[in-house]
């Protein structure tokens, strides 16, 4: 019996890149992202690369999906306490939890920034030491905990449809705000489920992500599921790009194709 995808330990991670750049035409590096125990776990990994200057979390993305290097990371290589807590690499204590640096800057009040720290979705301190990015065509993260996918809106809905061709489910996702990786790589890796984040201004004034991006964080199983959704939507002409019908034109001639019966 052929193993199911969500049980695989490992995938075809070249040929899942193939077909996402195929079926959705995108301009960045999808790349995947791995926690480690210990640090000389994520030091093993080849021809990873270590920061040799402090950077956000969303720099060390971004250096896997706008540079395409692999790079491994401690909590010594991150500035403060919020990028370290997201991925579970320094307690979410008190101090934290009360956001003081985030008064007067993100929020009004105290009670503002820590409702905000506390509705962020954050991996538990104490079991990992480590993490990892790279692109997810170099295999050097096979199987990775999450792939990171940025796409326009348009591509984005196509793969959220792919997700849902078969064993559909409604999706509910927030939004909290800065911090917005919790949103993110941040959820995925807590919850295993598919993950739409809108990138914050750290992401994009660090990170580099540009304005017309979302990110889609998700398990390795979710994308291959949405690649397999993908492929049976073009078959009926639900496909990227989205060709526009003109906003004018008689609109049964268009649902008289998309809506035929087979």
């Amino acid at each position: 019996m052929q193993q199911d995808v969500a049980q695989q330990s490992t995938f075809d991670l070249p040929n899942m890149v193939d077909d996402l750049n195929s079926l959705l035409r995108l301009k960045t590096t999808v790349i995947g992202m791995k926690m480690f125990a210990t640090a000389g776990e994520m030091q093993a990994i080849p021809k990873v690369r270590r920061p040799t200057a402090v950077h956000t979390t969303d720099q060390i993305v971004s250096m896997a999906s706008r540079l395409g290097w692999t790079v491994g990371i401690t909590s010594n290589d991150l500035v403060g306490a919020q990028c370290r807590a997201v991925i579970g690499l320094t307690p979410q204590d008190d101090k934290w939890l009360a956001g003081e640096s985030y008064v007067g800057v993100w929020h009004g009040t105290a009670e503002d920034a820590r409702a905000r720290q506390e509705a962020l979705c954050v991996v538990p301190h104490g079991k990992y030491e480590a993490m990892a990015v790279s692109p997810l065509a170099s295999g050097r993260l096979n199987p990775p905990d999450i792939c990171l996918v940025y796409a326009t809106p348009g591509q984005m809905i196509i793969l959220i449809n792919g997700l849902q061709y078969t064993g559909y489910k409604k999706f509910d996702w927030s939004v909290v705000g800065e911090t917005a990786c919790a949103d993110s790589w941040g959820r995925a890796l807590v919850t295993g489920e598919p993950s739409l984040s809108l990138p914050c201004f750290a992401e994009r004034r660090y990170g580099g992500v540009p304005d017309e991006e979302m990110l889609m964080a998700l398990s390795p199983a979710h994308l291959a599921k949405a690649i397999t959704g993908m492929k049976a939507l073009a078959k009926n002409g639900l496909r990227y790009p989205i060709a526009p019908y003109g906003i004018q034109a008689d609109v049964r001639a268009g649902m008289g194709v998309s809506y035929a019966k087979k």
